[in-house]
């Protein structure tokens, strides 16, 4: 049963792959190549090391559905340039989550993350960059529906970017997170660490459309008992594509879909991943 519906949600991946390299087709033989700004920070489950642009900001809706575990999370970040050094870069999230494990919880806010990444090595125009993140964890979610960690923590990870060839990019990922006061449902608190590994290579089949296989591992500690906590691990790949479309006034609007795949931990789980990004300038560009 599970292996015929992992088969199946490949399947229309494949029929959306047709369907949106066939549109992507269309619109470039209607405008010259040149003039299509290429997609590149808009992976899915794993952090590209490209800050935003100068005078450009962006949006990123995604939304994620597991159906073993009936979790399902709806995420809104956005990124902003500090104005005249676009090294520095903030961001935030705000997640709305469902905890299928919590019968009857209904959904609701989850822990938002206030972003902080800086550019220390490379650009988007750079074979190779790196660009470290800090993130505050503000314990906004509830702890007794399965929504947050239940404390202030912090977040880091460290996003590395690698230009293989003129048509593979690959992406990787390695970060921990700490939250030293966690709590569970019955009020009991210690500290709670975890660490998160990632890697996706990313094909460019064309400046518009893109295919993707995402890699992502997580070892995180949640409270059980009063000074006591428990690992819990999870492995996903995620194959999915992305597609742009271009406008004349700078704006970009880039949707997605992947179909996360359980496998060792996390084996027999599976779901389906939109995304929706939209990117454009908060202010006149140089020579615009």
């Amino acid at each position: 049963m599970i292996r015929t519906s992992i088969i199946g949600c490949l399947y229309f991946v494949l029929v959306v792959v047709s369907l949106s390299a066939a549109a992507v087709a269309q619109q470039n033989a209607a405008s010259s190549p040149s003039a299509q700004p290429r997609i590149q920070d808009n992976s899915f489950l794993i952090e590209e090391a490209y800050n935003q642009t100068f005078g450009m900001v962006q949006h990123i809706s995604g939304f994620t559905r597991l159906w073993d575990s009936k979790d399902w999370a709806y995420t809104f970040t956005q990124e902003w340039p500090v104005p005249g050094d676009a090294r520095h870069q903030f961001s935030f999230t705000l997640p709305f989550l469902h905890a299928g494990a919590f019968e009857n919880s209904g959904t609701g806010i989850g822990d938002v993350f206030l972003h902080y990444r800086y550019q220390l090595v490379g650009d988007g125009n750079a074979k190779v960059a790196f660009a470290p993140r800090l993130s505050l964890i503000l314990p906004t979610g509830d702890v007794a529906n399965g929504r947050g960690a239940g404390g202030v923590g912090v977040q880091t990870n460290l996003p590395v970017s690698v230009v293989l060839s003129k048509s593979l990019v690959s992406h990787w990922n390695a970060g921990a997170t700490v939250i030293p006061h966690a709590q569970d449902a019955s009020g009991d608190r210690v500290s709670a660490t975890g660490y998160n590994l990632g890697q996706s290579f990313i094909w460019l089949a064309n400046s518009r459309f893109n295919v993707m296989l995402e890699t992502v591992f997580a070892n995180s500690q949640f409270v059980i008992a009063r000074d006591k906590t428990e690992w819990t691990r999870s492995l996903f790949i995620n194959p999915a594509i992305r597609w742009a479309y271009n406008f004349e006034n700078g704006l970009q609007i880039v949707p997605g879909i992947g179909v996360p795949i359980g496998i060792g931990p996390s084996s027999g789980e599976k779901g389906v991943l939109l995304y929706l990004s939209f990117e454009h300038p908060f202010r006149k560009l140089p020579g615009k």
